[in-house]
Formats: C-alpha cells, sequence, structure tokens
C-alpha cells in the first residue's frame, strides 16, 4: 500500500558507538559532526577558533577542544589514546595528512580520513594512502564533478547513485508533460520496466513507496532501480532524451570546475569555462588546452548570449555563492531548456533549494559527509553484513543502502515474504553474480548476494535491521 513519509524515523538501536575526533569545523566539518552525532556516537571537534567551537558544541552537544589539531598535546587532550576514528577536514590539505600522520603513530588502530583537496595531489591520492597508512583520502570537488559529469552524461536524471561497483544504477527523473506514464499504473506499465523498479514516487513533496495499483501524475518524481542498459531501454520506450551533452558551458573557474572541465574533456565534450579572475583565468588555460576560457563576469546576460548558451546542451552554475548560482540556473532552464547543474555550498537551506526546482543540484560538502558516514557505519560494524554504500536522498529524508551478505546468518535462507519487515522499508534489489533481481516475495537472500535497501527509517548499519 502506498505510504505517506512521517518525517524521520528514529535511529538504529544497539549500534556501535565509536569514539571519533573531527579537526576542522568549516561547512564540510560541521555537515559531518551533525551525522555522526545523530547517529549516537561520541563525537570530540577541535578547531583554532573558540567562537566556533562554542556555538558546534552547543548545537550538537559534542565535546569542543579549542586549538591546533595537529599538535599532539591538543590530540591528547581529546584522547587520541581511545579513539576510534579521526576525521580531519580542515582548510589545509597538509595539516590534514600531518594530523592524521600523528594520530595513527599514537594510536596505530585508529582509523584516520583525510580531506586532500588540491589539485596537487589529486593524482596521488592512492599513494598518500598507501605511504601514510591512511584508511581514507576524500576531495570534496573531485567527488562532486564526478556527481555532475554522469548528470551530464544522462541528462535526462535529476540524480544518478550507482551500486554493485557501478553495474546498477538508481535514478530520479521527473515525469515529462504528456508523456505516456502518466494516467497509468505501475502494473499497467510492466512491458516498459522489464528487469525495473520504480522504488519511491515523489509527489507534492510528500514520499510515496508505490506498489503495482500506484498511478502515475504528472509533475511526479520516480526514483528506478536498473541495470544501465535496462534504464537506457526504459528511457527510449518512454521517448525520453538520453544522449550526453556534447557541448557545456560552466560558469566559475574553481577547482570543482577544473576536474569536471577535465573529465568532460577526456570524453569528447566541448567545454566553455566562464571566470571573473583574470590570474585564475591564465591558470586554467595552461592546465585546460582544450577548453576555451572566457575572462568575464558569468552574471552578464550579454556574455552568456555572446558565448551561446542557447545553444548548449549543458550548463553547470559553479561560483561560490549559491544564491547566483541558483538565478543563473533559473536563468539557463528559462533560456535554454536543456540540463542544467547547481553547486550548493550549505546545508541548511535544503528545503528552499529544492523549492526552485532547479533541476540538478550537487553539494561537494553533503557529499563528503554522506561518504565519511558511510565509512564509519561500515567500521563500526560488527555483524553479519557491511554497509558497502550509503546514499543520502531526496534532501536527506531517504537512505539508499547496498549491504554485502558475507556470512551465514539468520536473515539468509527465509523467502522474502517469510521475513516481518519494517514500515517503510523496501528492498529494491539484490545482486547476484553481476546480475540484478528485482526481488519478490519468493526471493531469498544467498551468502555473497549484495543488497539494496531503500528506507525512510534512517541509520541502519546491518542488514538485519530491515526486521521489525
Amino acid at each position: 500500500p502506498e505510504t505517506r513519509d512521517q518525517g524521520r524515523q528514529p535511529l538504529t538501536k544497539g549500534v556501535p558507538i565509536m569514539q571519533i575526533i573531527v579537526v576542522g569545523c568549516g561547512k564540510v566539518g560541521r555537515s559531518i559532526i551533525s551525522q555522526l552525532a545523530q547517529e549516537n556516537n561520541n563525537v570530540t571537534v577541535i578547531d583554532t577558533d573558540a567562537t566556533i567551537i562554542r556555538n558546534i558544541s552547543t548545537s550538537y552537544d559534542v565535546m569542543g577542544i579549542v586549538g591546533n589539531g595537529s599538535s599532539f598535546n591538543i590530540l591528547a587532550k581529546a584522547d587520541l589514546e581511545h579513539t576510534d576514528m579521526l576525521i580531519a577536514v580542515t582548510e589545509s590539505d597538509e595539516v590534514n595528512l600531518l594530523t592524521c600522520v600523528i594520530a595513527k603513530l599514537n594510536n596505530s588502530q585508529c582509523h584516520t580520513i583525510a580531506r586532500v583537496r588540491s589539485p596537487h595531489y589529486s593524482d596521488e591520492r592512492h599513494y598518500l594512502q598507501k605511504g601514510l597508512n591512511l584508511s581514507m583520502t576524500i576531495n570534496p570537488e573531485m567527488e562532486a564533478a564526478k556527481e555532475i559529469s554522469r548528470l551530464l552524461n544522462f541528462p535526462s536524471a535529476i540524480e544518478i547513485v550507482s551500486f554493485a561497483k557501478d553495474r546498477i544504477d538508481m535514478l530520479r527523473f521527473r515525469v515529462p508533460a504528456s508523456s505516456v506514464l502518466i494516467g497509468r499504473s505501475l502494473k499497467d506499465i510492466a512491458d516498459l520496466t522489464v528487469n525495473l523498479l520504480v522504488c519511491i514516487i515523489e509527489r507534492n513533496s510528500n514520499i510515496l513507496v508505490p506498489d503495482g495499483n500506484t498511478v502515475i501524475q504528472e509533475g511526479d518524481i520516480l526514483t528506478i532501480i536498473a541495470m544501465p542498459r535496462d534504464a537506457q531501454a526504459f528511457f527510449k520506450k518512454i521517448g525520453v532524451r538520453t544522449n550526453k551533452c556534447k557541448s557545456v558551458m560552466i560558469v566559475g573557474g574553481g577547482q570543482l570546475s577544473y576536474y569536471l572541465a577535465k573529465m568532460l574533456l577526456k570524453s569528447h565534450t566541448d567545454v566553455t569555462i566562464i571566470e571573473r579572475d583574470m590570474a585564475r583565468c591564465e591558470e586554467l588555460v595552461e592546465a585546460l588546452p582544450g577548453a576555451t576560457i572566457d575572462c568575464g563576469d558569468g552574471t552578464e546576460e550579454e556574455l552568456l548570449k555572446e558565448e551561446h548558451l542557447e545553444s548548449m546542451d549543458g550548463f553547470v552554475a559553479c561560483t561560490g555563492m549559491d544564491e547566483v548560482n541558483a538565478i543563473l540556473s533559473l536563468y539557463a532552464l528559462k533560456h535554454m531548456g536543456k540540463k542544467v547543474v547547481t553547486k550548493v555550498n550549505h546545508v541548511d537551506f535544503g528545503d528552499v533549494i529544492e523549492g526552485l526546482q532547479l533541476d540538478s543540484i550537487v553539494n561537494p560538502k553533503e557529499l563528503t559527509a554522506q561518504q565519511i558516514v558511510q565509512y564509519v557505519r561500515a567500521a563500526g560494524n560488527s555483524m553479519e553484513s557491511n554497509v558497502e554504500t550509503l546514499y543520502r536522498l531526496m534532501n536527506g529524508r531517504v537512505e539508499a543502502l547496498e549491504f554485502l551478505l558475507d556470512k551465514e546468518s539468520p536473515i539468509i535462507g527465509p523467502k522474502l515474504a517469510e521475513m516481518q519487515i519494517k514500515k517503510n522499508v523496501l528492498i529494491a534489489g539484490i545482486v547476484r553474480e553481476g546480475k540484478l533481481i528485482i526481488p519478490g516475495g519468493q526471493d531469498a537472500f544467498q551468502v555473497g548476494d549484495t543488497v539494496i535497501v531503500v528506507t525512510t527509517n534512517l541509520g541502519f548499519h546491518d542488514i538485519e535491521n530491515i526486521l521489525a
């Protein structure tokens, strides 16, 4: 039956509590702290700014220490000796790396995660990770660029996330006006959805978990799960464009734009970057010889017309100001009517941004926090499965998780119809030997399966959390 989202459900109880130190309390740090504190971890935060520490300690009920996180004395004060994980996300790559090295030298069991953003280190991240014995390095701008690149390669999707080592895709898309889907129930379009599942329907800000009788309406946003070729076939059947963008305009020439342009050029996409700072333009000309770099103000209508915005297949608003990106994106949607991606930095105004119906929105800070929370859940797991992938969807109201069933457990063997599964939990897919199985009541889990779960119950650490 259809169920309406009743807001966030309580986090899963009975999971291991981890002792975590977060060094650096900027926007990324704050987002990470917020999510880790919600999941009942014991979090200590370190920053050189006393005002920031005071505000965060009060807002999230975490312990705060003022000081330099790369100082052994400060880390000792934060109880490094008994810490399970240290996350260094200051503005300085070097401070982050040094902090992790000091932590590892003084607590060999401590997991260490460093934010490393500079292009100078981007090609050496795996070497740094191995050489410095880091658990993980993360580059928010590069992760955001990968996501934007995927969207430009499949422009009909509002959002794309991948599971099972990119073999399975979950896509959100808005049902077009006059679509063949409108007015038809899911069971009536079974011929269009071979080996594909409609997981969620967003309608008037409500989240619906559909069944076969659910009727699709104009304006609905559908989330589907399928193997890439099956998704392509589905979109072709319903007359939705799937060809990748061949020409893309990017306004803003920061690090994200650099990484994105590099990826697009590699796939033979024409790239135009508009950047107002002359010195940065010169750097980009040297670093991206295949791109067109225009020095000017991307908010000026005349310049956008001169660069033939209306003939572009894709547009990315990538300045450092969310409000500018939003306005540019609305302008681009009106004048080109094709793929538009908006970068946002703040995490506190998700509802407002979502209400603008901007097409695709990418937030590097949220992507970073999401990956780190995924790692924390996996590291804290001691049961029969592991969190391989975690995505926060629909402004954080839904989680899509991928679990690897690598051991025998009570959940392996019984048919799904025999299980008591929690409300608002959908078993969206079983990946077995590289193939996606859209599960029915007679299916059962096996050792070695990857199971994809979609739920509004936030905080699952283990596949057994699906059980009532």
